[in-house]
């Protein structure tokens, strides 16, 4: 898992190359996986290339508005005809349905002799979904709330249905503003996706990840990154994590979705991996008006508590997130990126170390043994990036205006007293504050 940034917000197509080049250097642990030639997936996060889109789309027949004005949505459906055409159905009517206007689809070329035989025996149909957004929308954000409940709703749909092949389909839509991101999961070589080797499509960030199964069986739709993160290492209290948010359900309130937020749930979508349950914790709380480095900071804090060294401002800030949301634990190195902002955290104990080197343009960031870095990288401990501006934010600094909506002053000294103890019924009313304060900013 790494990532490849310009610290100056330029889009290139170098930065696409830089970063594609890291998941055919180092091995996990030496283990091939299921699959010798290809492993157990990989997957490259850009933002949406607007100049490419516009010119192959132009080719057939779809004008797409201006970047911010219309998405893009990265679709793995079922490989046979008829169950394809279903769950494309059910995406374009709910689409309608919510407003959208759908513009078309595009097949993404891939060349399917550049994976290996387990992972082309079980390669799916992947389109790509463009919509408008609606006129009566605002802004980007209002757009990608959205989108994020046309997905819900038409996963839900299609997970409930008798459609062959349902359990392969996935789709990962997001507005192509200048700043968001499109994922290609699967295979991160640009022979596979074809248009990831064309000068065309450029990125100011790159997110890359290669996969090695340990709690799941190798699939496409697992493979990393997902919308917001990429993984490396194991969330061990994902079973009470997840019991948690589906407990906070049926309390849960944001003016940013209103009475429509029943749509979304579950939260944590079934039988996904422990990283893919992060990753929907994540997007959830980050659509809901919080900043992502404050998400993060919510979901995989410091060791903050008895720590000596931590300053009271910082410390007051996790101590009243502690009240809203349990750590996801384990080990963990996360990369994570909303197109705006890209950065990296560790799990509290630091078991999967990683390291990063700022050049005069670029931030780079990966593992240990980064063996085709041929320069001196620092250990690694919190960072982030701004793909907008000639600047890196410090995420050690967990409290400060940059990680949250509000001034960190606001935090309480104390976490908000929680009837009886933290384990107590969240579906008690007077809990209802504190669940209504987890999901707005």
């Amino acid at each position: 898992m790494g990532l490849v940034a310009s610290i100056r917000g330029e889009k290139s197509h170098q930065i696409i190359r830089k970063g594609s080049r890291g998941p055919h250097q180092p091995h996990h642990r030496g283990a091939s996986g299921c699959d010798p030639e290809t492993g157990d997936g990989a997957g490259i996060l850009i933002q949406v290339p607007h100049t490419f889109f516009s010119r192959e789309c132009g080719e057939l027949g779809m004008q797409l508005p201006e970047p911010g004005a219309y998405g893009v949505a990265m679709c793995f459906l079922p490989v046979d005809k008829h169950s394809r055409l279903q769950c494309e159905g059910v995406l374009e009517r709910i689409a309608r349905e919510e407003g959208i206007n759908v513009l078309g689809w595009r097949d993404t070329p891939v060349n399917g002799d550049a994976i290996g035989r387990e992972a082309r025996a079980s390669q799916p149909y992947i389109e790509q979904l463009f919509v408008s957004r609606p006129g009566g929308l605002a802004d980007e954000d209002a757009f990608e709330r959205l989108l994020y409940r046309v997905r819900r709703r038409a996963e839900n749909e299609i997970a409930a249905s008798e459609i062959e092949g349902r359990r392969t389909s996935t789709s990962r839509p997001s507005p192509a503003a200048p700043s968001s991101t499109r994922p290609y999961a699967g295979a991160a070589d640009r022979k596979f996706y074809i248009e990831l080797a064309n000068p065309l499509t450029a990125s100011a960030l790159c997110l890359v990840h290669q996969r090695f199964s340990t709690n799941t069986f190798p699939s496409w739709k697992l493979a990393h990154p997902y919308r917001y993160i990429a993984h490396n290492g194991e969330i061990n209290t994902v079973r009470g994590n997840v019991s948690w948010m589906n407990a906070r359900q049926s309390v849960f309130e944001s003016p940013a979705f209103g009475r429509k937020i029943d749509d979304l749930y579950p939260i944590v979508v079934p039988d996904g991996s422990d990283s893919a349950s992060l990753d929907n914790a994540a997007e959830f709380l980050f659509l809901s008006g919080r900043s992502l480095p404050h998400v993060m900071a919510m979901l995989i804090p410091e060791a903050w508590s008895g720590n000596p060294d931590m300053d009271e401002e910082k410390r007051a800030f996790y101590e009243y997130h502690a009240s809203l949301m349990e750590p996801w634990d384990g080990p963990a190195a996360i990369a994570f990126t909303d197109g705006r902002v890209i950065g990296a955290t560790l799990d509290r104990n630091g078991l999967r170390p990683g390291r990063y080197i700022v050049t005069r343009t670029t931030w780079w960031y990966w593992p240990p043994k980064p063996a085709f870095w041929k320069c001196r990288m620092k250990t690694f401990a919190r960072r982030a990036a701004c793909s907008r501006a000639a600047c890196s934010l410090s995420t050690r600094c967990r409290s400060a205006s940059s990680l949250t909506p509000r001034s960190r002053k606001t935090w309480p000294a104390a976490s908000p007293t929680l009837p009886g103890s933290r384990t107590a019924d969240y579906a008690r009313s007077s809990a209802r504050a504190v669940a209504r304060d987890c999901v707005e900013s």
